[in-house]
């Protein structure tokens, strides 16, 4: 609405303010800066994907979530790429299982 009739609709989840697609570089430049500002040493934009996704499994999100977030067409993706974290899932279900109070 902010951009009246240079609207592009593009039907974008996320878009610069006229609709249009945001470049790759544009995204890369962000990535860039916001580590500088955070004073966090350089890594790709892949890299932080991967960090995000393996620290949302281990924090017990469920893999339908974090697949939606990333955008894979299937859970099967993602839970092949993220399957080195779910051994220590399996080790965290079964200790909490061992520590429920049972009556």
């Amino acid at each position: 609405m902010t951009a009246g009739p240079s609207w592009q609709d593009h039907d974008l989840v996320v878009a610069q303010a006229d609709g249009r697609p945001i470049g790759s570089m544009s995204d890369w430049r962000s990535w860039k800066d916001l580590l500088r500002e955070v004073d966090v040493r350089e890594v790709r934009l892949h890299d932080g994907r991967h960090t995000a996704a393996t620290l949302l499994l281990s924090e017990g999100v469920h893999p339908r979530v974090i697949m939606e977030v990333l955008g894979h067409g299937q859970m099967r993706t993602t839970t092949d790429t993220y399957s080195h974290v779910m051994p220590a899932l399996g080790r965290d279900a079964a200790d909490r299982m061992g520590s429920a109070p049972w009556d």
